[in-house]
């Protein structure tokens, strides 16, 4: 069995011993030896996974900022630690951690809010009518711990 048939099948079956074994052939210099295919592949989903991330915050800063604009009368601590931690935390320490996705920034934030929409329909038990199909903030209002939908 060829060594790239042999880590493929590996790779397919036993992703830990897989890593574990191409890392320790990156560290001996033994680049001949590395999945360079299947490597590769893990790199890009791990650049997609960041990417994701960074949507899921937004999409769950958006989600709580819907439901602090629609349901005013439900307004909890909870809701305001979940923006605050977002806006303050979370979000800009991943982009700190992953300063590549700057550029990206505009669409992923485009991109949750339809998802938040969804979320905040499901949520709040109003009308999907309620929810406006664009965004009602900006990125930077969205971001900025001075910003309260009314």
């Amino acid at each position: 069995m060829t060594a790239m048939l042999r880590d493929t099948e590996l790779y397919e079956k036993d992703f830990y011993t897989w890593a574990n074994e191409q890392a320790a052939y990156i560290r001996a210099g033994n680049f001949d030896q590395v999945d360079r295919e299947n490597i590769a592949e893990e790199l890009e989903a791990l650049s997609r996974s960041e990417a994701k991330e960074l949507k899921n915050r937004y999409r769950l800063l958006l989600t709580h900022l819907l439901k602090w604009r629609y349901q005013p009368n439900l307004r909890s601590a909870s809701w305001v630690n979940t923006i605050n931690r977002e806006r303050l935390a979370e979000i800009p320490d991943h982009l700190q951690a992953n300063p590549g996705l700057k550029s990206k920034k505009d669409d992923l934030f485009r991109e949750a809010y339809r998802l938040a929409r969804y979320d905040a329909i499901g949520e709040t038990g109003l009308a999907d009518s309620v929810f406006p199909t664009d965004c009602p903030f900006t990125l930077n209002e969205t971001m900025d711990p001075s910003f309260w939908p009314a």
